[in-house]
């Protein structure tokens, strides 16, 4: 995994504050309605929006919430139109940086992030400037307490996933897009239960900067992040284990 994927589970095993959470649960609650609005309301028949609903019970969102979430994306009740809207530029040292968002005004959502960028001395580039950097995945976080990697491997294998590797006290799953909801089905039905799950751009191509580099492209990622409109951002920075563990510290 390239660096920021280490950066943000750093990030959460430090704890989320109150106004963290708040932004956690709405990024989420915008995924779930935008699922509904295209899959439908019936979790057991939209795979995307089963796997929003988890997530945001996993997160503690109240079942209110995910309930009046659904109805909005279905039109039982009136909400806003989210639209998913993707970004791409380059931080300083020629990182690249991808933005998935969801937003319901995309002339502020892209005057944010170009000012954002500008500020941080990147810039914000047309549509296909940094995709081809990246290939979407499908990413399964499975905690390996109690699990044997050989089973794992046949299991997920036998669905559809592509490679299967342990990074700390995690299997990591990787899947093709296209075998990602298989994979989920053969995860459940093995009452296997990832810590998360989802759909992510990885770098095919990494660049590794030195400490203080490194940092200033990761306070720029965390400001993106913390847009009310971006859901994900994905980058082309490695980052080692010294480095993520000082900035960890401070």
């Amino acid at each position: 995994m390239a660096g920021h994927s280490k950066w943000s589970k750093i990030k959460r095993k430090k704890g989320a504050t109150d106004a963290k959470r708040s932004k956690v649960w709405a990024r989420i609650t915008r995924d779930i309605m935008v699922a509904a609005r295209e899959g439908g309301g019936n979790v057991a028949m939209n795979p995307r929006l089963a796997l929003a609903v988890e997530k945001g019970k996993s997160e503690n969102l109240p079942k209110d919430n995910i309930e009046r979430a659904i109805k909005r994306g279905t039109g039982e009740i009136e909400g806003a139109d989210y639209e998913e809207v993707n970004y791409e530029g380059y931080a300083t040292n020629g990182i690249a940086l991808f933005v998935e968002t969801l937003t319901d005004n995309t002339n502020r959502t892209v005057a944010d992030l170009r000012s954002i960028f500008s500020k941080a001395g990147g810039n914000l580039g047309n549509a296909g400037s940094v995709v081809f950097l990246f290939d979407q995945k499908g990413i399964f976080d499975i905690p390996a307490t109690g699990l044997n990697e050989d089973d794992l491997f046949l299991l997920v294998a036998d669905a559809g996933a592509e490679d299967l590797r342990q990074e700390d006290d995690l299997f990591v799953v990787e899947t093709p897009v296209e075998a990602f909801g298989a994979v989920q089905s053969a995860l459940q039905d093995a009452g296997i239960e990832p810590e998360e799950a989802g759909l992510q751009r990885i770098p095919n191509t990494t660049t590794k900067l030195d400490s203080d580099a490194a940092e200033k492209v990761l306070k720029l990622i965390d400001i993106i992040d913390e847009h009310q409109d971006v859901q994900a951002v994905y980058s082309t920075l490695d980052v080692d284990e010294e480095t993520l563990a000082a900035m960890a510290d401070g």
